[in-house]
């Protein structure tokens, strides 16, 4: 009986992903889920990024942001919307990292199963 391998996260979008069959011969070179990841997270992304961890260098510990707060200082108010996803993409890289974390109703969650509102805080050092 033959095991499947372990989930992997995409580096460019942070999500979970599962082994698929076609990639039996190479799972150990596979980094993303699909081949719109493999083209990185560009500029924007990296923008993102950093938009984020400013936001959060800029608050109180335990204070937590929107990534909304980020679209907005990256895409503009008057095109944020646009760039809520990628915002999401950004924050779950980010929390992968282990740079911060994603919370719902206060609570830490995954990235990867993380659905409706959320929010980031910077991640509590152990």
């Amino acid at each position: 009986m033959t095991t499947t391998p372990e989930p992997r996260i995409c580096a460019t979008c942070g999500r979970r992903f599962e082994w698929r069959r076609r990639w039996a011969d190479v799972w150990d070179e596979v980094r993303y889920c699909s081949k719109a990841c493999r083209r990185g997270p560009g500029r924007r992304g990296a923008e993102l990024e950093q938009a984020i961890l400013r936001l959060l260098a800029e608050r109180a510990p335990g204070a937590t942001i929107c990534p909304s707060e980020a679209a907005q200082g990256v895409y503009g108010e008057e095109r944020w919307r646009e760039g809520m996803e990628a915002a999401r993409r950004a924050g779950r890289r980010l929390a992968w990292a282990g740079e911060i974390e994603v919370t719902q109703r206060g609570r830490t969650v995954d990235p990867s199963d993380a659905k409706g509102v959320i929010r980031y805080r910077r991640a509590r050092r152990r």
